[in-house]
């Protein structure tokens, strides 16, 4: 699994003009997933974005959590995290799962966040969406599991 994290100060997805998910200050989690991820890899995804500290603190410091600012979370699949444009002028999508792989392993995802007390909200998997991502910073991230 791979995701880009977007700390952000609000963002928004829509689909056929239609706002299908919104969220305040937070992180926008574009997220892509392989073949050989399972359970295990979105829960330690879910764990690492769930604690990691890229907020400021009193300081001015990288110092606080999305649970310290009280932050929200928009995930928004994204198959061509797994493209590869090394070879030719079209990528291949080849390492990206099957959707009936993918999906399911990101509704768990976005399950397990939601477990932890965040607000998540979402895109609509497999459509063409429009993503409003208002960077904070621009603080972006790319981890891996």
């Amino acid at each position: 699994m791979k995701i880009l994290l977007q700390r952000v100060s609000h963002a928004r997805v829509t689909v056929n003009n239609e706002i299908v998910g919104e969220i305040g200050r937070g992180f926008v989690l574009l997220l892509g997933v392989t073949h050989t991820d399972t359970q295990q890899e979105a829960d330690w995804l879910a764990n690492k974005v769930a604690g990691i500290r890229l907020f400021e603190d009193d300081q001015g410091k990288m110092n606080a959590s999305l649970t310290d600012v009280a932050g929200e979370f928009l995930v928004i699949s994204q198959f061509t995290l797994y493209g590869d444009t090394r070879k030719g002028r079209r990528p291949s999508f080849i390492k990206a799962a099957r959707p009936e792989q993918a999906e399911p392993l990101i509704t768990y995802f976005c399950e397990k966040l939601r477990e932890k007390g965040f607000n998540v909200a979402t895109g609509v998997f497999g459509a063409d969406m429009q993503v409003e991502i208002h960077n904070d910073g621009p603080v972006t991230l790319m981890l891996e599991r």
